[in-house]
């Protein structure tokens, strides 16, 4: 198992699209099982505007097949996906 990071940038005037599908954005990644920590990037106003995902899977594959399946995707939310290989360099991700 390697750990992976997503980063995701919302389309512009998207916040609506994001909300409406959080929900069920939600249980996809619980359902998972391959979520470490995840969260949304935010804005200076505390707004959001993407999200950051931990993943550990067996590989890259298997974290583009995670995102391209996520109901923010499917939505249309994103503007962009970025995913890259990642370790731990200070602090932990336990869990």
């Amino acid at each position: 198992m390697a750990l992976f990071v997503i980063v995701c940038k919302d389309k512009p005037g998207a916040l609506e699209t994001r909300l409406a599908t959080r929900p069920v954005h939600l249980d996809y990644l619980n359902a998972s099982g391959l979520v470490k920590a995840a969260g949304p990037l935010l804005d200076d106003a505390g707004n959001p505007i993407g999200s950051l995902l931990i993943i550990e899977a067996e590989d890259k594959a298997a974290v583009r097949a995670l995102a391209d399946n996520d109901p923010y995707t499917l939505a249309g939310l994103f503007e962009s996906v970025e995913i890259q290989g990642w370790r731990v360099g200070v602090g932990s991700i336990n869990g």
